[in-house]
């Protein structure tokens, strides 16, 4: 494994997390759950870029750098899991390995919010676990990138 970094990556509205609808997404900020992705990484020996936007080009942009300079992406799609075609075609590119996350079980939410065009894209996807999903993101983004090395 060349790059032992992964690039954590989080939708619109995600820098409400502790304000918006705790009920729903917890009460930890988004600066909480960079703080344990960064513990949470270290301990497996990987180092993390961890990035929100509301902007769904410059996720798009951070998609392909993943892909440049990345072991593995992990991404927070937000609302554009129902509707970004674009996001959909940037993880399609990627050649790393690609785990979707969702802090609710969108399965169990809205109608509108229970397809996710972005998971075709990925290896994987872990939902409904709240901020702890995070952590479970990295752990099997870490076996995806061994895997993949051997």
């Amino acid at each position: 494994m060349t790059s032992t970094t992964i690039y954590v990556l989080n939708g619109p509205n995600l820098n409400l997390l502790g304000q918006r609808e705790p009920e729903i997404y917890g009460s930890d900020t988004l600066a909480d759950i960079e703080a344990a992705c960064t513990t949470w990484a270290r301990a497996l020996g990987l180092s993390i870029e961890f990035r929100q936007s509301n902007s769904e080009g410059q996720l798009v942009d951070w998609i392909q750098e993943a892909n440049s300079k990345g072991a593995g992406l992990i991404i927070n799609p937000a609302a554009y899991t129902h509707t970004s075609i674009a996001l959909l075609d940037a993880l399609k590119a990627a050649q790393i390995p690609v785990i979707e996350l969702h802090l609710s079980n969108i399965h169990a939410r809205e109608a509108f919010r229970q397809h996710s065009v972005t998971a075709a894209a990925a290896n994987g996807v872990i939902m409904g676990f709240g901020a702890s999903g995070y952590r479970l993101a990295i752990e099997a983004l870490k076996s995806l990138i061994e895997s993949q090395a051997s």
